[in-house]
């Protein structure tokens, strides 16, 4: 946790960085300071704690923040509106994704995801000199997430930041709202069936923690409903061309179900490539 009366883990981390995008009020640009890490944080207790049914630590509450060990170590990507202003008179944070690059695992201990997936066999699978880019923690609040500018502009921070770091493979935890497998059976048997990871790279759910997706056999798969049952995001990283790892993880704390999103830069759809901005 940060203690937010000394100097913080994130002044200075980020490089100087442009704005990477902007849609009228809006633009997408990285933090660079402890301050603005807070604001992200901030955004994530409002949609995760307040208008969704995650479970905040004690410390959480007080701080009215969602932080973990992870934090320090990633870059937090913030959609800003310009138009609006927050308590301390800067333009307010509206959405936010968190990254976390393979050059921070020595002083991290490892990826988010290896609390719920078996990463092994997709690490051993890629070359030693492979550059990793962990997503998580993305959310956009209400009044935003019918705005479909708000999204792109996060997928166009994000290529952006691809870009420039050279990243090889993307992957990360997305969640399905629900902890009850069977009321999701529609949605994990899709994506179960439909959209799984290369056998010689597949990843699996911890086994203290895997959750079964194929629950329904796939000729019984409406694919139209399917569809419509996932969150935006997840039809967002599909979209790309992304594949899904073996197994889900209910996260009690957050209240949902998760899958391993697993997306190499290099077999993206090209149209999506070139719609967000990646250059290559």
């Amino acid at each position: 946790m940060v203690n937010i009366h000394e100097p913080g883990p994130f002044e200075g981390r980020a490089e100087r960085w442009p704005v990477l995008a902007v849609s009228g009020a809006l633009e997408v640009r990285l933090a660079e300071t402890d301050a603005e890490v807070e604001a992200a944080q901030r955004l994530r207790y409002r949609v995760f704690y307040e208008e969704m049914s995650a479970v905040p630590s004690p410390d959480m509450r007080v701080l009215r923040r969602d932080f973990d060990k992870f934090d320090e170590f990633c870059d937090h990507m913030l959609v800003v509106d310009r138009s609006l202003s927050d308590a301390d008179g800067q333009p307010a944070v509206v959405g936010t994704y968190r990254m976390m690059r393979e050059e921070y695992l020595p002083k991290s201990g490892g990826f988010y995801t290896s609390g719920e997936y078996d990463l092994a066999p997709m690490l051993a699978a890629w070359p030693e000199n492979t550059r990793y880019l962990e997503l998580g923690r993305s959310c956009i609040i209400k009044a935003y997430r019918s705005k479909t500018a708000t999204m792109q502009l996060l997928w166009r921070g994000v290529m952006a930041y691809v870009a420039r770091f050279s990243s090889d493979l993307m992957f990360g935890c997305a969640s399905l709202h629900g902890t009850d497998p069977e009321a999701l059976a529609l949605s994990l048997s899709y994506l179960h069936h439909y959209h799984p990871m290369p056998p010689d790279v597949r990843v699996r759910a911890r086994p203290e923690l895997y959750v079964e997706m194929n629950r329904m056999p796939k000729d019984a798969i409406d694919v139209k409903e399917a569809l419509r049952t996932l969150p935006p995001l997840v039809k967002g990283y599909l979209r790309a061309g992304c594949a899904i790892g073996e197994g889900a993880v209910i996260d009690p704390q957050f209240g949902t179900t998760d899958v391993l999103i697993y997306l190499p830069v290099g077999s993206m759809d090209p149209r999506y490539m070139n719609r967000f901005g990646h250059s290559g």
